[in-house]
């Protein structure tokens, strides 16, 4: 039951992952192309949904956002806040313990 646990989350990721790429792409494109762009609003809530690692990587690669400190600072917060709430979760289920 367990590794069945481990796949999803692991499928999770990557999908979220790959769903911040394709929309951050999306995005630079778009505005190039003066179309329609993707909320800044819809940005920012994929990276906060475990996707915030390549959003931030691919923005950098791509030079998209990399002006505005909504992206440039607060999805790096994102990610600090993602990984204490990880660290959290992971001590009250007894998983990491203290020496």
């Amino acid at each position: 039951m367990t590794s069945y646990l481990y796949i999803i989350l692991a499928a999770y990721i990557v999908i979220s992952n790959i769903t911040a790429i394709v929309m951050t792409v999306h995005d630079k494109n778009a505005a190039k192309h003066r179309r329609r762009r993707v909320p800044e609003k819809t940005l920012l809530i994929t990276a906060a949904l475990s996707g915030c690692i390549s959003m931030y990587i691919t923005m950098r690669i791509i030079h998209h956002k990399t002006l505005h400190p909504k992206f440039m600072v607060g999805i790096p917060v994102i990610f600090i806040l993602e990984c204490a709430a990880a660290i959290a979760l992971l001590f009250a289920a007894g998983v990491i313990k203290m020496p």
